[in-house]
């Protein structure tokens, strides 16, 4: 048994289906229409026709919101029913129509033995057509051309750009596919860089640590003074480490904007989204910082909760702003990492702001003009 083809996701869904009832569903209904005004001939041509004409718009429109399985069925039996009863009741040849359209798209539908289902499709509309001459013998090549080879050659036709269509449906699933795993490598990528920042500060520190204390331990009888500067660097050194070691984990350590616009860029590029970065200013050096663990935060968020095909960073002197496509419909998505940042830029003067529509997400992070000026004129309020 064949393994049902992989769902888009919603947001891929959403835009295919109203892609598909923008441009395809109106020529669809407007030839449904015009073949039943040709062949009606009697008002209660409409009641024999008309649920052909019914389900195979059914049929498409439940196509295009990937929903045809629950009622494939139904409308098949309905449009069968109507290709006889046009060939054999009301002499109508374009009466086929429901049962090509629904055929065809409800062979995708179809997991095993889709040859045979094919080749029962194109027979019963061949078939059915030839039916009738048993009511109609005066011109045997006409009804052939009308009730056979036509509906049995259109349908042929319908059903080559059905599995022709599915086909492209299918290469837009495996690059769907293929975005999702770069942006999961590309999530991967940036834990093992803070995997990679824990060690170099954890490493270094305990293997300078091992040195000092058995030095320490060489010195104690000897030289009881060095052995104390020693010890007392190591102790320095361990409450460094600890303190480094809360800011990573914290997103407090120190960061170089520019670096992380770069890294930004490059995980951005891996998982296939487009990226445009602007700078229409340099940013105040003491927000540098601040601003590189916004971008950062932002950057994962982005990658995990998002469906972006694009992303605009734009750095201006008060701040730095990020937008980004791929918005998944509902509630806003529960960002702790921002949360945090919230308040710590809230703490230095600035104001984040997080916004959701139904075409973007916005993160910006913007410090007031005055902070640049005041700066330079307390240089020792924080001790820097």
């Amino acid at each position: 048994m064949t393994a049902p083809p992989p769902r888009f996701t919603e947001s891929t869904q959403g835009r295919l289906r109203r892609l598909n009832l923008a441009t395809s569903l109106p020529p669809v209904v407007i030839a449904a229409v015009v073949l039943l005004y040709i062949d009606t001939r009697a008002w209660w041509h409409v009641i024999v026709l008309a649920p052909g004409v019914v389900a195979g718009v059914v049929a498409f429109e439940r196509w295009t919101a990937n929903d045809l399985a629950r009622f494939a069925l139904p409308c098949v039996l309905v449009a069968a029913a109507v290709w006889p009863l046009g060939v054999l009741v009301t002499g109508s040849p374009n009466a086929y129509w429901g049962i090509c359209a629904v055929g065809s798209l409800a062979l995708r539908e179809v997991r095993r033995r889709r040859v045979l289902a094919v080749t029962g499709l194109f027979s019963y509309v061949a078939v059915v057509g030839a039916a009738r001459l048993l009511v109609e013998r005066d011109d045997i090549r006409e009804v052939l051309v009308r009730y056979v080879l036509v509906p049995t050659g259109l349908t042929v036709l319908v059903t080559v750009m059905t599995v022709v269509g599915e086909r492209f449906y299918d290469l837009i699933r495996e690059l769907e596919q293929t975005r999702e795993r770069e942006a999961e490598l590309a999530v991967v990528r940036e834990r093992a860089r803070f995997a990679s920042d824990l060690h170099d500060i954890q490493g270094h520190t305990l293997h300078v640590v091992k040195l000092k204390i058995a030095l320490a331990q060489r010195l104690l009888l000897g030289d009881t003074a060095r052995a104390e500067k020693e010890l007392s660097e190591t102790y320095a050194l361990v409450s460094d480490t600890i303190a480094q070691t809360k800011e990573l984990a914290y997103g407090q350590r120190r960061l170089n904007l520019t670096a992380e616009i770069e890294n930004a860029k490059n995980l951005f590029e891996a998982a296939g989204i487009r990226v445009r970065v602007t700078r229409e200013a340099e940013v105040d050096a003491r927000s540098s910082e601040l601003l590189g663990q916004v971008l950062r935060e932002t950057t994962t968020n982005i990658l995990r909760h998002a469906q972006a095909t694009q992303v605009q960073i734009t750095l201006a002197e008060s701040g730095i702003t990020i937008v980004n496509d791929g918005v998944t419909a509902g509630a806003q998505p529960e960002l702790r990492g921002l949360a945090a940042l919230r308040q710590r830029v809230a703490g230095d003067g600035g104001e984040l702001t997080v916004e959701q529509t139904a075409a973007r997400f916005l993160t910006a992070a913007v410090f007031p003009p005055a902070r640049a000026v005041a700066a330079p004129t307390a240089p020792g309020k924080d001790g820097r």
